[in-house]
């Protein structure tokens, strides 16, 4: 304990402490997005559920919600990596026998180089939207749309579904004495 100067021990201390909180932001990071890659892909999901009006294939395994909750637990993980690697510092530094390694940079590094893999067929192997049979051409009027919504537009995009949803609101507020 008294090898190295007082002042120099702390020195190491608040470089230790500030790696520790790198870490700590990197697995908030990780935990955050993983949470936005799950919560995107329902969502993306849900939408393609309104825009073609059937339920789209379901790939058990390649699919956001998983890459999610796997970048969620590496997230968890780096936590709990990181407290144990504070601890291990802070103890080598009180006894002036610090060791450098570096494990758990490599076991990191590998971790995400396989979740980059993993994302890999996620953006290559697209699911096509497929496409419906054709229906009827309902009139395209406004009007009309306000009364009886086209649920069936002739043009499936995001537009007509946001106009069917745009003209249903001024009714609900007449409908509810708001």
């Amino acid at each position: 304990m008294d090898k190295i100067p007082k002042i120099d021990r702390q020195r190491e201390h608040q470089a230790n402490e500030r790696t520790f909180l790198a870490w700590l932001r990197t697995s908030i990071a990780l935990i955050g997005f993983g949470f936005a890659i799950a919560r995107f892909g329902i969502f993306l999901h849900q939408l393609s559920i309104i825009i073609t009006q059937q339920e789209p294939p379901v790939q058990p395994l390649s699919n956001s919600e998983n890459l999610g909750l796997a970048l969620v637990l590496f997230g968890i993980s780096t936590i709990a990596l990181a407290a144990w690697r504070y601890n291990q510092v802070f103890w080598q530094i009180e006894q002036g026998d610090y060791r450098p390694t570096r494990l758990m940079v490599w076991i990191m590094t590998g971790v995400v180089i396989i979740l980059g893999l993993l994302s890999i067929p996620l953006l290559l192997l697209r699911d096509k939207v497929p496409s419906r049979s054709p229906l009827p051409i309902q009139p395209q009027s406004r009007n009309l749309q306000r009364s009886t919504p086209n649920f069936y537009p002739q043009k499936r995009t995001i537009l007509t579904l946001y106009k069917q949803i745009f003209y249903k609101i001024p009714d609900f507020f007449k409908n509810s004495g708001i």
